[in-house]
């Protein structure tokens, strides 16, 4: 419509250079024209007429305004543009022909869609003023001899809009390139195409033209869009997975949430999915089971007639390593929760919970040691010692029994060893204990109230904070309105200490109600690689005391806090990948961290992995140290073939082991394209915009050619294009003077 009125494509006008052709003076215009509407209006009051006032002037305004652009007219407006030279410049077509070009609607596929419209409205227009170079492209481009569907590669497993782009770009440096045209649905999946991928795009001054093909949304589709779960578990331990789903928020629909580790159902949970809410995340928990590797399958069920079921299943990589965890609880005095905690593990072989109880003065009972010579003199005195266990606990215990050096070892063991600090209260514990005074104070996520008043033996209810909703750590029952009735029916405490202002940071997950104010009972934060809690009670007994025998909330309750103090800890040497699972990609990144036997970054080691593939040979890597990150060496795994990758990495300094760690990562092939099957119009649109080029549906494709041959790329020519033969000004003519018709005809003076 524009091209109609205007006689040239908007792009003419955004790149073109207005002037006058006709050489005249552009000074005398101005001067015309003022002086045409002096004339007018001299004329209009001379004259006699009816017309006076508002009338007058109207009239006068319409006449000046149709002399000005007569006057204007008359000195040639024009263009000054460079335009491509006919039949002297390549453009470059690229066609997505990747899987997900296969879906469609009534029956027609994307691809099929947009190679009639390539065929029929596109290619011929082109043909014409340029030489057409056709490419498909998936992963990366090829070139193609026709459109003809026997002609078309097969459906490719992933999309690479920016890669394909640039690699045309590229290789058609010695080709007087005026134009790219990229004809998808948008879908890129690569995850590569960022901010310096189009930076290098723009940079070679081609104009891209994107075609959008497929629908804006789907509807009945459910997807599930992501799966958030960790890839390390403890054996036996519940796991938890933040499922999102997305779907078009039309209607109200009901799906199911199942989680399988091969044919074995590990959990299932039905879903709503509600009108308006396109996208809904979930929860759903299950065990871990034995020590080993569990292949997870997350699969939201399909809906009755669903297109697209393949971005119903993602698929992760569960490790659950065998070693066991260590926990050093000391606790000043004997009450009745060191031994109820204590019974509370007792059966949890993953935990190992080595115990330090003050009978008296400077005498101690152990239990849970493995030789007689462990803590025989008393709490750690060294940091390699205290660095061996993976938490610590400190009970009712006066921050005055250790000495400055072992508060700084407690310190160091949660910011540069990794490890959790838990202090629980009681009558010497926390700020009764003087420990607002201590080394550790930074560590901890309150400020402490002081003095012995801040312990207070009287009744309170506990409460489940909004935050330890959704902790496992306060996972009684994975149904959450069944856990706040469970939380709710707990006996009440008998104590428990007031803590001070919570540290930014700082995140409560359970609270005591005394009167009014809910008060933190259960806090924690991360502090340097480790983490700290404080559990400001020393009643939780009670629970178990107050509950039916066969209860096991207390136990359970105990034996996921003390797992969730170890699960995150490692040694001294730390696998890791940034997903668990890599969808039609062929390379898998990971990174070792390394520390030596003090836990300071080692960056001198000789670092080794070993890949072991479901299907081929090992491969043994040797690992370099980053250029930018103390302690970390970074690897990569060429995964061609699809299956469970498990990598191994050992550390030595010289001829000393520093200690080694495993990963199991997963390899897919073919589901990337299953996923946000929409267009995804926004990615083409920005691409066109950022490089010069115009976005264009495929629905709307007059003025195509038209528009690509304004490039500055290629081989060009200066051309001059005339703009007083407009159809927009003889319409702006024929407007102005009606408009005096019908003004005069109504004041009865025509």
């Amino acid at each position: 419509m524009f091209e109609f009125f205007f006689k040239y494509p908007l792009a003419a006008y955004r790149k073109g250079e207005f002037l006058f052709a006709s050489g005249w003076a552009v000074w005398l215009l101005p001067i015309l024209a003022l002086g045409a509407a002096a004339g007018l209006l001299w004329h209009a009051r001379r004259a006699r007429s009816r017309l006076t006032g508002p009338a007058l002037w109207g009239v006068w305004a319409l006449q000046a305004g149709s002399a000005a652009v007569v006057l204007t007219m008359a000195w040639q407006p024009a263009l000054a543009i460079q335009s491509l030279k006919s039949q002297q410049n390549a453009v470059a077509v690229l066609l997505d022909t990747s899987q997900s070009m296969s879906f469609g609607a009534q029956g027609v596929s994307r691809l099929a869609a947009a190679s009639s419209a390539l065929s029929e409205r596109v290619l011929p227009a082109l043909s014409q003023k340029f030489r057409v170079r056709l490419f498909g492209f998936s992963g990366e481009p090829e070139r193609l001899g026709s459109l003809a569907p026997e002609a078309l590669p097969e459906p490719g497993p992933s999309t690479g809009v920016g890669e394909s782009v640039l690699r045309v770009l590229r290789e058609s440096t010695a080709l007087p390139l005026g134009a790219v045209l990229v004809v998808s649905d948008g879908s890129d999946n690569s995850e590569r195409f960022g901010r310096d991928m189009m930076s290098e795009i723009r940079r070679y001054n081609v104009p891209v033209h994107t075609i959008g093909v497929g629908r804006e949304s789907i509807e009945g589709d459910i997807e599930l869009a992501e799966v958030s779960v960790a890839s390390r578990s403890m054996p036996r331990s519940r796991v938890s997975a933040q499922v999102t789903l997305r779907h078009d928020g039309t209607d109200d629909r009901q799906t199911r949430i199942t989680v399988r580790d091969g044919p074995s159902v590990l959990a299932s949970k039905a879903v709503t999915l509600r009108a308006g809410e396109p996208v809904r995340r979930e929860w759903i928990d299950f065990g871990a089971g034995d020590a080993g590797v569990r292949n997870l399958a997350f699969a939201a069920e399909p809906l009755p007639g669903e297109e697209i079921s393949g971005n119903n299943l993602r698929q992760s990589v569960l490790d659950v390593p065998r070693r066991r965890r260590r926990i050093l609880y000391v606790e000043g005095e004997p009450r009745w929760q060191y031994k109820f905690m204590r019974r509370a593990v007792h059966k949890d072989a993953s935990v190992q919970l080595v115990s330090l109880l003050r009978t008296s003065t400077n005498k101690f009972y152990r239990q849970g040691v493995d030789t007689p010579e462990q803590l025989e003199d008393g709490f750690p005195a060294e940091e390699k010692e205290l660095f061996a266990y993976d938490a610590l606990i400190i009970g009712s215990f006066e921050a005055a029994f250790f000495s400055p050096k072992q508060q700084v070892a407690i310190r160091e063991f949660v910011s540069r060893r990794g490890g959790s600090l838990m202090m629980l209260g009681g009558r010497s514990g926390l700020g009764a204990g003087g420990w607002q005074n201590s080394e550790i104070v930074d560590v901890l996520p309150v400020q402490l109230e002081s003095g012995p008043a801040s312990f207070l033996r009287e009744r309170a209810k506990v409460e489940l904070a909004p935050q330890g909703r959704d902790s496992l750590v306060c996972r009684l029952d994975s149904d959450p309105a069944r856990n706040a009735e469970l939380w709710d029916e707990m006996p009440e405490l008998a104590d428990f200490q007031l803590l001070g202002e919570l540290k930014p940071a700082a995140v409560t997950l359970l609270s005591v109600r005394r009167g009014r104010a809910a008060l933190p009972l259960l806090v924690r934060q991360n502090y340097g690689r480790g983490r700290a809690a404080i559990f400001a009670t020393g009643g939780s007994w009670r629970w178990r005391m107050g509950l039916p025998s066969d209860d096991e909330r207390h136990d359970t309750f105990w034996r996921q806090l003390l797992r969730s103090l170890v699960a995150g800890t490692g040694g001294t040497v730390r696998l890791s990948s940034a997903r668990s699972s890599y969808a039609d990609e062929s390379r898998i990144d990971f990174r070792v961290e390394v520390r030596d036997r003090d836990y300071t970054l080692a960056n001198n080691a000789q670092v080794t992995a070993t890949v072991t593939p479901e299907n081929g040979p090992v491969a043994t890597l040797d690992l370099r140290p980053s250029a930018t990150e103390p302690g970390i060496y970074a690897g990569e795994v060429d995964a061609e073939q699809p299956g469970v990758y498990r990598i191994e990495t050992v550390a030595r300094l010289g001829e000393e082991r520093l200690g080694a760690d495993s990963l199991h990562v997963r390899r897919e092939d073919g589901v990337a394209e299953y996923f946000h099957p929409e267009r995804n119009g926004e990615l083409l649109a920005r691409l066109a915009s950022q490089t010069g080029g115009r976005y264009w549906d495929l629905d709307e494709l007059d003025g195509l050619a038209g528009e690509i041959r304004f490039s500055e790329a290629g081989i060009t020519s200066r051309e001059v294009l005339d703009l007083w033969d407009m159809p927009a000004v003889f319409l702006l003519l024929l407007l102005l003077r009606g408009a005096e018709w019908m003004l005069r005809k109504r004041w009865g003076v025509v």
